[in-house]
Parts: structure tokens; sequence; C-alpha cells
């Protein structure tokens, strides 16, 4: 018996730090919400999106732009830089199979936010010339729940150097 309950001990803290599976909801909630923070947003300039999706405490860490702090710059900062950068477009492609997704408990066991973890490129094109790469980078998004409704509260880019 004892024996036994020191198995559990073991084995439920491992069991809740586990990555969620690419068919959990929570996986696929997040993979639809970075389709529309990426997709829609970065790669199309549809920053509207962006209002249902960001917190107002957002705060953006990247390795090379700085800190971006708050909803509003970090929309400001996407429109100036990336959606109006004269004769610059812009798009960005999540590495398939690199997102894993790790959720977040509360001691009492809620579900309270989720790591999402994966690896980006991105590639652009000067005055409609052909594409070209740019960086590839590692990000980490931090999602909160915010009363019914999940939240990128933290962004983190870093880890960029030339695509191969």
């Amino acid at each position: 018996m004892r024996t036994i309950k020191l198995l559990l001990c073991l084995l439920v803290p491992a069991m809740s730090f586990a990555q969620l599976a690419p068919q959990d909801e929570h996986y696929q909630m997040i993979m639809a919400k970075d389709s529309l923070l990426f997709e829609l947003s970065f790669n199309q300039c549809q920053n509207d999106v962006l209002q249902d999706l960001i917190s107002e405490d957002f705060e953006f860490y990247h390795d090379q732009g700085g800190i971006t702090k708050g909803k509003e710059a970090f929309i400001q900062s996407i429109d100036k830089n990336i959606c109006n950068f004269p004769g610059r477009k812009s798009r960005r492609e999540l590495v398939a199979g690199s997102t894993k997704i790790y959720p977040l408990y509360q001691n009492d066991g809620t579900l309270y936010g989720l790591l999402q973890q994966g690896e980006h490129k991105f590639y652009f094109s000067m005055n409609g010339d052909p594409e070209q790469k740019g960086a590839i980078a590692l990000f980490t998004h931090l999602w909160i729940k915010e009363g019914e409704n999940w939240m990128l509260q933290r962004s983190y880019s870093y880890d960029h150097k030339p695509q191969q």
C-alpha cells in the first residue's frame, strides 16, 4: 500500500505538467487563435482581430526589437512595422509539428493558463519582388483565461537567426 501511495505522489504531479495532445480541445483552440493572430493579423493585416485576442496588459518581448507593453502599443507596432512598412510585405509561417502546449493549473486544479511554445519562420518581399527567407525563431505565448475568454497576455520571440 505504501508503494502505491508513493507511486501516486510521484506520477500525479508529473502527469499534470504533460503537454497537451493535438486532439485536445484546448490545443485546437490555441492553434485556432494562433492562426487568427498570425494569418489574419501579421500576414493579412486584419488587425481588428487583435482586440479579441490580446489582454489589455499584454507584453511582447522580442530579442531584437525590445519590449512592447500594452495592447494598443502592440497593435500600433504591428500596424506601423509590419502592415505599413513602405514597399515591404511580411509573412509568418508556423513550423509544422513544432507547437507544444502545456496546461497551467491553480493549486485547486483549476485550469487558468496555457503555455504555447513553437518555432516559426518569416519571409518578406520588397516592392513586389519574389519572396525571400527571413529569420527562423522560437516563440512562447502565455494564454490566460479572462472570464470565459482565452487572451494572449505575454509573448516572447527569441533566438532569431537566418533560415538555411
